[in-house]
């Protein structure tokens, strides 16, 4: 029979609450082990079971250049991606001499020489391969989805290009418009086109220039900035040095002729640099890419490609690029403040708390 009283004390007592515990107050953790049982072989250490499918790989929101910095991040994946794309390179170099030799065509990284059709479309197929190669690195090195590669959402943010391409429409057109307006009207101006095969051209240019542009956007603001970024661990210093490292490269790709070449495909590689860092991710960018390589290219047909050379070098076409290259960047920020897109990662923090110390005597 159970006595009388709360808890089975004497009638009338008060109740003095649960016997004494080593467990802490709420909200704090053990500061000593748990004391084991005497006679009893030590508990196994606990299964640690990765988060389930569709949790964020981040545990602290990241910007895009710093996507690859998840929970499982190490120095070595993005050289194992690396190593994956120079395979590439190997196997599309390969496949490109072979059909350099029978039949006589060969790629032309310069826009201004590819106004041939076929040359234009093999040149843009071999740098297309860039696009499925840096998705197949992000998913074998570093085992995540292939959508990081494109923004902070990890797909490429498509609802978002129809205006980005209108303003860079609107930037880059200007630009080269007017450049090659004052080229035109100037005395000694001229044209020399349309060059043969002009349908053959506007074909190619439409249907994969754009995957080409997007392909170097892929490769040199994405996969090339977010290794260096990555590696950096910075968000500010690591973006910078990102953006000049990406720049350099994707300039002396492109074989340039002379320094002033090379400073505007660098002043290029700056503002898209820029832009991927407002808009977290490559729309913005690819969009720019796009536009300025199909107008290069129509340019370059209907006038002929000595006549788009000339009127887009010199001092004047520079200052003219270099001012639409401003206005652009001007655009996106204001685009920004009104569209907001997302800047960074989604994230779930799966670290387990630090225990406190017990307090010194």
């Amino acid at each position: 029979m159970t006595p009388p009283g709360p808890g089975g004390g004497p009638a009338g007592a008060p109740y003095a609450g649960p016997p004494p515990t080593l467990r802490p107050e709420p909200g704090r953790f053990p500061l000593s082990p748990w004391p084991q049982a005497a006679g009893t072989a030590p508990a196994p250490a606990p299964v640690v079971w990765p988060p389930p499918p569709g949790t964020p790989p981040h545990d602290e929101p990241q910007p895009y250049l710093l996507a690859m910095r998840a929970r499982d991040w190490a120095w070595w994946r993005p050289l194992v991606g690396w190593g994956l794309l120079g395979v590439a390179a190997v196997v599309v170099g390969a496949l490109l001499g072979v059909i350099g030799i029978l039949t006589g065509v060969r790629p032309a990284l310069s826009l201004l020489a590819a106004t041939d059709p076929v040359v234009l479309l093999l040149t843009n197929a071999a740098l297309a391969v860039a696009v499925p190669v840096v998705w197949l690195a992000w998913a074998v090195a570093h085992g995540m989805a292939a959508g990081w590669s494109s923004s902070v959402r990890a797909r490429l943010r498509r609802r978002l290009l129809p205006r980005l391409v209108l303003l860079a429409t609107l930037a880059a057109g200007t630009a080269l418009g007017l450049s090659v307006l004052l080229h035109v009207t100037a005395e000694d101006g001229g044209s020399e086109g349309p060059v043969r095969s002009w349908g053959w051209l506007l074909v190619v240019v439409l249907l994969t220039t754009p995957v080409r542009s997007a392909a170097e956007e892929y490769l040199f603001r994405g996969y090339l900035s977010q290794t260096v970024a990555g590696w950096t661990g910075a968000r500010t210093s690591g973006a910078v040095v990102a953006a000049v490292v990406s720049s350099v490269l994707f300039s002396l790709v492109h074989l340039p002729p002379d320094l002033a070449t090379f400073l505007a495909r660098f002043a290029f590689g700056l503002t898209a640099s820029a832009i991927v860092v407002l808009t977290g991710g490559l729309e913005a960018a690819i969009a720019l890419h796009v536009v300025t390589d199909v107008l290069v290219l129509l340019l370059a047909g209907l006038l002929g490609p000595g006549v788009a050379a000339a009127a887009l070098s010199g001092p004047v076409p520079a200052a003219i690029g270099l001012a639409g290259l401003g206005g652009y960047v001007a655009l996106i920020a204001w685009w920004r403040r009104r569209a907001q897109p997302e800047t960074r990662t989604p994230a779930l923090d799966l670290r387990p708390p630090a225990p406190e110390l017990a307090p010194a005597d």
